[in-house]
């Protein structure tokens, strides 16, 4: 066998790089669009539930009229990683959604719960969600912060990128601290008003079209 050239054996070299980069890229390959019709689950705390707004302003409805979905408000106020990782089998064997929408962590933040226990918890959750054959996309949450709140400038807690890909799911980093960042558009210091809903509606849609999920 004649011996490669030096040329040779680099394009040989780039080549097999290029091969690498492009298997490297399929995790970020586009999901299934659900059709109308599917059902979806919102999982989440206070910032999901219509706390303050009134029923049919919050963003899980508005998002089931965006797509046609039928959303599920599973938001409670006031609940934990571990208080929706409770509630969520049986949540699971009560609608069998297409898709869950995890959106927990902020209550654990506040009442400075340990984080490696709101981690566990959260991938939990997307296993859940996976395991019952849903698609799972997580949330991130803003992480409180005093120069955050003070100059509305407020950022997802760095734990949910490590989260998502660990599990392997997607995640939408901004809609939220983005849309709380805006004080006209909170009812008070920690919920979207009507608009922020809408405007989180808007932007979460965005995403899952990004994502592959919502066409």
């Amino acid at each position: 066998m004649t011996p490669l050239s030096a040329s040779a054996r680099v394009a040989r070299g780039a080549l097999l790089l290029l091969v690498m980069l492009l298997a490297a890229c399929g995790g970020s390959r586009k999901e299934a669009p659900l059709p109308a019709g599917s059902k979806v689950l919102a999982l989440g705390d206070s910032l999901t539930a219509p706390h303050g707004v009134k029923p049919g302003e919050d963003w899980p409805t508005l998002l089931g009229q965006k797509t046609g979905w039928v959303v599920i408000n599973a938001g409670i106020s006031g609940d934990t990683s571990a208080g929706a990782l409770a509630r969520l089998p049986a949540l699971l064997d009560e609608h069998q959604p297409q898709l869950v929408l995890v959106s927990l962590g902020g209550n654990d933040m506040l009442r400075k719960i340990p984080q490696a226990q709101t981690v566990a918890n959260l991938g939990r959750m997307l296993d859940l969600a996976k395991s019952s054959g849903a698609g799972a996309v997580l949330l991130a949450t803003p992480k409180p912060s005093i120069a955050g709140a003070v100059f509305n400038n407020l950022s997802p807690a760095d734990f949910y990128a490590e989260v998502a890909k660990e599990k392997k799911v997607p995640l939408i980093e901004d809609a939220l601290p983005e849309v709380l960042s805006d004080t006209s558009l909170k009812g008070d210091q920690l919920h979207p008003n009507a608009a922020g809903h809408a405007l989180l509606a808007d932007k979460i849609h965005t995403a899952l079209k990004k994502i592959g999920f919502a066409g």
